[in-house]
């Protein structure tokens, strides 16, 4: 089974997406740590990255998931995934892969940023996060309002085969 656990910065992702994995008996892959340096540290100045920037890393991710496929294992992808043509270039040929989208309010992950650090993206970029994002029509939707486990509980109660 492939698990793609999508949202803005500060919605849990990885959080949520390693204990999903740990449920699943599956491999746990964040996103975050296969950008390109360049990618990095643009997102560090706080300059949102350009669909340029995100088609290698979106190719070399959706690469990694259907070898996993391949070899019958299961992972779980921490990814923002947030227009609709990042999801379908992560999930090419992969028709069985789930979505499952951390949805939230932006008061509420503006506070997580606000005390978060070591992580690559700046907080300032939350707005374009926002902006950008398009909500998935066929993902399982949860609210990021509780913790991780109840998230993941949340998750497991709605993940079916397709």
């Amino acid at each position: 089974m492939i698990v793609v656990v999508m949202g803005v910065t500060g919605a849990g992702k990885t959080a949520v997406g390693q204990r999903l994995a740990a449920a699943l008996d599956a491999e746990f892959i964040d996103a975050d740590d296969y950008h390109a340096p360049e990618n990095v540290a643009k997102m560090r100045a706080g300059a949102p990255l350009t669909d340029a920037d995100r088609w290698p890393w979106l190719a070399q991710l959706n690469g990694m998931l259907r070898e996993r496929e391949a070899g019958g294992r299961s992972a779980v992808l921490a990814c923002s995934a947030l227009k609709a043509a990042y999801r379908e270039a992560l999930l090419e040929e992969l028709p069985d892969a789930r979505v499952v989208h951390l949805r939230g309010a932006k008061p509420l992950i503006a506070s997580r940023l606000a005390g978060r650090r070591g992580h690559s993206l700046n907080p300032g970029l939350l707005e374009s996060q926002f902006a950008a994002l398009e909500e998935p029509a066929d993902a399982i939707v949860v609210d990021i309002g509780g913790t991780p486990d109840a998230i993941v509980a949340a998750v497991l109660g709605q993940l079916r085969p397709v």
